[in-house]
């Protein structure tokens, strides 16, 4: 347990911090906006705000896997999602403090709007645990595919070997978190067939994977800062994993 925790706070200490803080706030963010639906003018295809943010959580990830390897970012994953779940226990009891929301100042519907927003900013305990559930799994998707895809390309350097690995392990794991959180709570809770939790779990995953492929450059070009400035070679032999 001590040894565990001394890895621990090696890693927390040696992990840049602009790369934790794009984790944490991402999937705090996407897990708010993933409450307002997007009306894509197609039945069968369902997405939702979320999909704003989730590519700079998958691409964080992605960087600290480049940096830290998959048990490092699996760690970090974990950390930022007990991060959000606390934030989701501050807002169920921010929704429950008695008072009016600013937004709710309409004559006559007073009432509606403010429940309306405490039910928003609340949150719903299953889309919660849905959600964390679906972003633990893919989490580790994501990370040990993109480290198993470097270790086939380990000869190989350049933005050509991180875009490989970034968007395939993106694309996979993006599918793996929407079939997960669609099959746990789409399927269970609002009665969706398995059809629509494949074709949207399919869709949402491109859509998401458009986002990543668009801002790649910018996390291969911090992976490199962080490579090769601050950590330094020996610093981060010592924090990646076998």
């Amino acid at each position: 347990m001590k040894k565990a925790l001394n890895e621990l706070g090696q890693l927390l200490t040696n992990v840049h911090p602009v790369i934790l803080t794009s984790l944490v706030l991402s999937i705090v963010g996407m897990n708010l906006l993933a409450n307002k639906s997007i009306n894509t003018g197609v039945e069968w295809l369902a997405l939702d705000c979320g999909i704003l943010l989730s590519w700079l959580t998958f691409l964080s990830m992605d960087v600290l896997t480049h940096c830290y390897g998959p048990r490092a970012a699996t760690t970090m994953s974990l950390i930022a999602l007990a991060f959000n779940l606390l934030m989701a226990f501050i807002f169920f009891v921010a929704s429950r403090i008695p008072g009016v929301w600013g937004e709710s100042f309409v004559d006559g519907s007073e009432v509606i709007i403010n429940q309306a927003l405490n039910n928003t900013i609340g949150g719903t305990w299953f889309i919660i645990l849905g959600s964390s559930i679906a972003f633990a799994v893919s989490a580790v998707v994501n990370n040990f595919l993109n480290w198993g895809i470097g270790q086939q390309l380990q000869k190989k350097t350049g933005f050509g070997t991180f875009a490989v690995r970034s968007y395939v392990s993106t694309f996979v794991a993006q599918f793996t978190d929407n079939l997960v959180f669609a099959l746990l709570v789409s399927r269970t809770f609002f009665g969706w067939t398995l059809v629509q939790c494949l074709t949207c779990a399919l869709t949402g995953a491109v859509l998401e994977l458009l986002f990543e492929v668009f801002f790649s450059p910018v996390g291969y070009r911090i992976a490199m800062s962080l490579t090769h400035g601050r950590l330094g070679e020996a610093s981060l032999a010592a924090q990646k994993d076998a």
